[in-house]
């Protein structure tokens, strides 16, 4: 079976010129398919601060108002997404910038609220398009997508990008031996995140479990890891959560079903 790496980047590195430099001409070097999918919440903090609109975080996942919205429509879909598509273009890499909507790609649905926390205008994906991504991929075409989905009723929904990548592999893996990357600002998953140094090389389920219990995995890492294990119990080959600048597939923390 053929191979397709998936990278998954998120706004931090987006923001750091050095960081997205290095990533970009590592995706770049990446043989044979691919596939990039991208955050961009900092950016989007920063221009809906400047319109003065504020940003409203719960648990690390923002709050999407309407006002907010089109915020992140603009800053995802066209700030952030073109401009990793003309510097792919630069590479060599015929990159295409995608929301879910874009050929009914990704499609969600509005999430309920739940313990009186209303999200707003966030999706949970109930599916990817693995057959259209198949063709595009097939014609030599680098996906880039951004956090953005829709829910077939013409409604744009902000939707979480670790998961918008591992939805993406689990529907790609019958058509591919997938690896998943995300790449991140920390060279893996840490023992303890003052020290970097201190990357666990392995987790499985049953260790993922321990480390929630025990504290040392906790916060917004906590939906990253399990997004990872989900594309990894549903047959993606690969996933590994490592620096940005290292997506090789030779560092980081490895998941195991």
């Amino acid at each position: 079976m053929e191979k397709l790496t998936i990278v998954k980047v998120g706004g931090a590195v987006v923001e750091d010129e050095s960081q997205l430099s290095q990533l970009l001409a590592n995706f770049s070097a990446i043989p044979g398919k691919k596939l990039l999918v991208h955050g961009g919440g900092r950016r989007a903090t920063k221009v809906a601060s400047e319109l003065g609109i504020e940003s409203k975080m719960i648990n690390g996942r923002r709050i999407t108002d309407a006002k907010m919205l089109e915020v992140v429509t603009m800053v995802y879909g066209g700030l952030v997404n073109k401009n990793l598509v003309a510097r792919l273009q630069a590479h060599g890499v015929n990159a295409l910038g995608l929301t879910g909507a874009d050929i009914d790609v990704i499609r969600s649905h509005k999430r309920p609220v739940k313990d009186g926390i209303d999200y707003g205008f966030v999706g949970d994906v109930d599916r990817a398009n693995g057959e259209m991504l198949n063709t595009l991929i097939q014609a030599g075409i680098t996906p880039v997508i951004a956090p953005l989905t829709h829910d077939g009723q013409g409604n744009i929904l902000n939707t979480n990008a670790d998961t918008m990548a591992s939805e993406t592999a689990k529907a790609l893996a019958s058509y591919f031996d997938v690896t998943l990357i995300f790449a991140f600002e920390k060279a893996g998953v840490l023992q303890d995140p003052d020290d970097d140094t201190s990357v666990i090389p392995v987790i499985n389920r049953d260790l993922y479990n321990q480390y929630v219990e025990k504290g040392i995995i906790s916060g917004g890492m906590m939906p990253k890891i399990e997004n990872a294990l989900a594309a990894i119990e549903a047959g993606v080959k690969r996933v590994i959560i490592t620096l940005s600048t290292a997506i090789n597939g030779n560092s980081g923390t490895v998941i195991q079903a």
